[in-house]
């Protein structure tokens, strides 16, 4: 499973209903079965971004797919990020010449 974070922003109509966030997230992880994906965790943050959240999916086109269905809802918008662990990235670093 490739792995994703996804920084969020409530839109005008997200932060008008916040009260209900953490039942929406809830409705969110459960909707990420749908896309053969899973949001193993969720964070409200202050600062730039409301939340981040860790998100797993088969490919980069469920992921894509997912985050889509996310903002189609009208209460965040997000910026997906591909993320690579260790050994990842120590095989990415062994293809450069």
């Amino acid at each position: 499973m490739k792995k994703y974070i996804a920084l969020c922003r409530f839109t005008d109509q997200g932060i008008r209903s916040v009260k209900d966030t953490t039942k929406r997230a809830d409705a969110v992880m459960e909707a990420a079965k749908k896309f053969g994906a899973s949001m193993s965790q969720i964070y409200w943050t202050s600062g730039h971004y409301d939340l981040v959240a860790m998100i797993e999916a088969p490919d980069d086109e469920s992921a894509s797919a997912f985050g889509l269905s996310i903002g189609a809802a009208g209460n965040i918008r997000t910026e997906m990020l591909h993320a690579f662990s260790k050994d990842e990235m120590n095989a990415i670093l062994a293809r450069m010449a």
